[in-house]
């Protein structure tokens, strides 16, 4: 049965066209077990490049981007999941060497899903998305290594874009004191909307720090940005802080030195949410259902169309997105 998708392609000279296609179900990935009728999709800093052909992340043309989708099973050779299943999925690489969720079909393996948690629509679900699931995950880690409300304010770097609103909206409805920051003053209201305490000029954070350690600040942070800022956000660390690091849209270098490590017992928390195995990615879809306040995912979603999709690709590589796009590709 045909199916629409959106096409990228390399041309002979290098360049990469994007075409949206009435494709065959027989061009669907032939090892998947379940077929999933999509119906929504989302945009993350990684779609950019796979719409764009930045940092090599597709190895193979023609393809159809797309690392998150939710939808409804139409068929499975696989006992987990039956015809009618709503399910999610995101991570395992799909939408970068597989073909991924921005076509109306998808075929994916079973162990790559999750049921859809109960009291999350399709729609709601892709408004949390790769980087909603992967601010929960940073405040889990962050809980993990001792962080509670009373210990003081948790910085979130960032804080306007995908990851840094859902770390703001979670941390604030769990008590946490919020110091956002971000480079777009305009943004302030949406913030101190989301919970956000105090709203940080991104300027006060944006160079490498002048010394090892700087005044003790923050007892927790999630850092999107990397490079220099998180350098800066290390140095101010309080003791025995953590900070949860999820994104490199700074940089990926790190000017720092394993001072903040030794003398204040820092800790730097990788999260990955690409590969994370199921009995943790389970965990982390119930705390969504339970500490993402759904009025504030509702404030954060910025809808948009099928065809919207390759100009909100280089959009968003340009840094000119908020909050969550929640894309429809069901027609």
């Amino acid at each position: 049965m045909a199916f629409r998708a959106l096409v990228v392609d390399k041309t002979a000279d290098g360049s990469i066209t994007q075409t949206f296609e009435t494709l065959d179900e027989s061009r669907l990935p032939a090892d998947g077990d379940v077929t999933v009728r999509v119906e929504y999709s989302t945009v993350n800093y990684k779609d950019g490049l796979c719409l764009t052909g930045g940092g090599g992340l597709v190895r193979t043309y023609p393809h159809v981007p797309g690392i998150d989708f939710a939808g409804t099973v139409e068929a499975s050779s696989d006992a987990r999941y039956k015809p009618g299943d709503k399910v999610v999925l995101m991570g395992w690489r799909v939408g970068e060497i597989w073909w991924g969720g921005y076509a109306e079909k998808a075929r994916v393996k079973a162990d790559w899903l999750v049921p859809l948690p109960t009291g999350l629509s399709a729609r709601q679900a892709m408004a949390v998305g790769t980087a909603g699931f992967t601010a929960m995950l940073a405040v889990m880690a962050l809980e993990a290594h001792g962080l509670t409300p009373e210990k003081g304010e948790v910085l979130v770097t960032g804080a306007a874009g995908g990851v840094g609103s859902v770390a703001t909206a979670i941390l604030a409805k769990l008590g946490y004191s919020v110091a956002a920051v971000t480079g777009r003053p305009e943004q302030e209201s949406y913030l101190k909307g989301l919970g956000a305490s105090r709203i940080v000029p991104r300027a006060q954070l944006a160079e490498a720090p002048a010394r090892p350690l700087d005044k003790e600040t923050w007892a927790g942070a999630i850092d999107n940005v990397g490079g220099p800022m998180l350098a800066r956000v290390l140095s101010q660390m309080k003791y025995g802080g953590s900070v949860a690091a999820v994104g490199l849209a700074g940089g990926s270098n790190l000017p720092t030195t394993v001072i903040p490590f030794l003398l204040r017992g820092v800790n730097l928390l990788g999260i990955d949410s690409v590969m994370k195995p199921y009995p943790e990615r389970l965990a982390g879809w119930r705390r969504i259902a339970t500490d993402l306040p759904l009025d504030q995912l509702e404030a954060m979603i910025v809808p948009a169309r099928f065809e919207d999709l390759p100009e909100l690709g280089k959009a968003i590589l340009a840094g000119q997105t908020r909050g969550r796009v929640v894309v429809e590709i069901a027609g």
